[in-house]
């Protein structure tokens, strides 16, 4: 029986076989590594990871799709996780983690937040993602798109845009153009943050209100000495701040 696709779960399913070797290429899993895939849906790119791999992790939330997936594979080929990708803990499946799917795109900027946390035990992720999103991910201090998704992926991983993926490439198609994305962690080293929840939070005081100047998002919690001491000009605008630039004021409230 054909699948329905829910629009509660955002399900747009992949059908281009082109976009789907793309993908898989880019990703270049490896025997041994631990894959998880997220949303593996009628299992468009789960077939081909799986003749790479001798066992691949799903995380999937539609009942029907998950006894369609337990009945099309052995559980020692593919474990299948029951439940919303945003409430999983993927620390549970140990560290060198790649995580890859076909992001819900109602849910993707939380699911990004959420999968931050696990930062340290991911090697990297490849993720379908709305265009738009993906834009933001990428974008500079300057940018239009430059906002707190921006800020807060790009001080924990590098973000490469990889290629642009039509909407007749799905069934049905999204409203929106598509691209996929690669995040790989950025080393101990670099996090430099030494409060990342004061970090956090002046991110997102300051990204509030992004018409507004820094000195009136800001007033009370950062002085003009603070501001000045972290090169930061406070008549900027929350999108005019470079991430290392919010990392130094963070730390300079954090002594």
């Amino acid at each position: 029986m054909k699948h329905i696709p829910r629009k509660r779960f955002g399900q747009n399913f992949l059908v281009d076989v082109s976009i789907v070797n793309a993908i898989v290429s880019a990703v270049a899993p490896q025997v041994g590594e631990t894959v998880v895939e997220i949303g593996p849906g009628l299992g468009a790119l789960t077939e081909p990871l799986l003749k790479h791999l001798p066992c691949l992790h799903v995380v999937e939330i539609d009942r029907d799709l998950i006894a369609r997936l337990k009945r099309l594979h052995a559980p020692e080929r593919l474990v299948v996780h029951e439940g919303d990708a945003l409430a999983f803990d993927f620390g549970t499946l140990g560290a060198g983690l790649r995580i890859v799917g076909n992001l819900p795109y109602n849910i993707s900027s939380p699911l990004l937040f959420h999968l931050a946390i696990y930062a340290t035990q991911v090697k990297d992720m490849h993720f379908m993602l709305q265009k738009e999103v993906v834009d933001r991910m990428v974008a500079t201090a300057g940018d239009s798109e430059f906002g707190r998704l921006s800020v807060m992926l790009q001080y924990r991983f590098d973000i490469q845009a990889l290629f642009d993926v039509p909407p007749e490439s799905f069934d049905p198609p999204p409203k929106v153009q598509s691209a996929v994305v690669r995040l790989i962690p950025r080393p101990p080293a670099e996090l430099t943050a030494r409060d990342e929840t004061l970090f956090a939070r002046l991110v997102t005081m300051a990204f509030s209100q992004r018409r507004k100047m820094l000195r009136n998002t800001l007033k009370g919690e950062v002085s003009e000495e603070e501001f000045a001491a972290a090169g930061i000009t406070p008549s900027w605008r929350a999108e005019d701040v470079p991430v290392a630039a919010y990392v130094a004021l963070a730390n300079l409230k954090a002594k």
